[in-house]
């Protein structure tokens, strides 16, 4: 009698199809819960493509914070490795989160509008996983965090990241233990405020950066100016998306859309890493 060639066990080369309950993979990745959380509002099929884009962005929102905090813990010990490592990871990630665009890149006013109503009082800005990102930029605001009063868990995550060091700080703290003159006004500012650029600490940078450049903290901030420049290309891609969506008119929830948006694509992270770049 010939074997079945289709039946488990029927060569080396066959994979096990016989599962007591559901499959390994299923278990481990969760499929069936991330491909059953979409529920369109509209009848516009263009629905679902907006609103699988925005949750795989939230997706690399989580994987970034991730690594954020890896590298920020890690300078904190003055574990260099671990958070260059997590901050090259970092990169790859935003170049993907980035490519989320390009789905949602070419959209009219008329193929948005299909939809938008589905969206609701629903805007980007009350994103509580991008907004953990911006704190570990050092972008921060105890405003932001007003939104998310009514969900206990997030806002107590949002909290706690507010009054922690974001990644710039633990970098700043790292170049002081290694002898740099970063000021004590620095070192021992209020973490739940936005950090504001310092003079002494261009000062800093541009000396950093004017001697050798294999160094480890020339490299690593190289590593943060890579990071920066993505950020600022994440920003501008949300912009222009939004600018051909709908112009200048008032964006969802109440925001100011293209008008906010243009005013954060101005702004740099890691503002002296860019600045003393003239002094050099």
């Amino acid at each position: 009698m010939s074997q079945n060639p289709d039946a488990p066990g029927a060569g080396s080369d066959t994979p096990n199809l016989d599962f007591a309950g559901t499959t390994p993979y299923e278990d481990y990745v969760q499929a069936d819960v991330l491909t059953h959380l979409q529920h369109p509002l509209s009848d516009d099929p263009g629905e679902m493509v907006f609103l699988v884009t925005t949750q795989v962005m939230e997706l690399w929102f989580t994987v970034i914070v991730h690594e954020w905090e890896t590298a920020a813990k890690a300078l904190g010990e003055d574990d260099l490795p671990v958070a260059t490592d997590a901050l090259k990871r970092s990169l790859r990630e935003l170049e993907a989160l980035n490519a989320s665009w390009r789905p949602l890149a070419h959209l009219t006013p008329a193929q948005f509008n299909s939809y938008r109503s589905a969206l609701g009082e629903g805007s980007g800005f009350q994103s509580a996983m991008y907004r953990r990102m911006e704190f570990l930029l050092g972008d921060k605001s105890a405003s932001m965090l007003v939104p998310h009063r009514g969900a206990p868990r997030v806002y107590a995550e949002l909290e706690k990241a507010l009054h922690q060091p974001s990644l710039y700080d633990e970098t700043l703290r790292l170049l002081a233990r290694r002898g740099l003159p970063v000021p004590a006004s620095v070192l021992e500012r209020d973490l739940s405020q936005k950090y504001e650029p310092s003079a002494e600490v261009e000062a800093v940078w541009t000396e950093l950066y004017q001697g050798d450049q294999n160094a480890e903290l020339v490299r690593l901030g190289e590593l943060l100016t890579d990071v920066g420049e993505l950020v600022w290309r994440w920003r501008n891609d949300h912009l222009v998306a939004t600018r051909r969506a709908m112009g200048s008119k008032v964006g969802t929830g109440g925001s100011a859309g293209v008008a906010w948006l243009e005013k954060r694509a101005t702004k740099n992270v890691f503002p002296e890493l860019w600045t003393a770049r003239s002094h050099v």
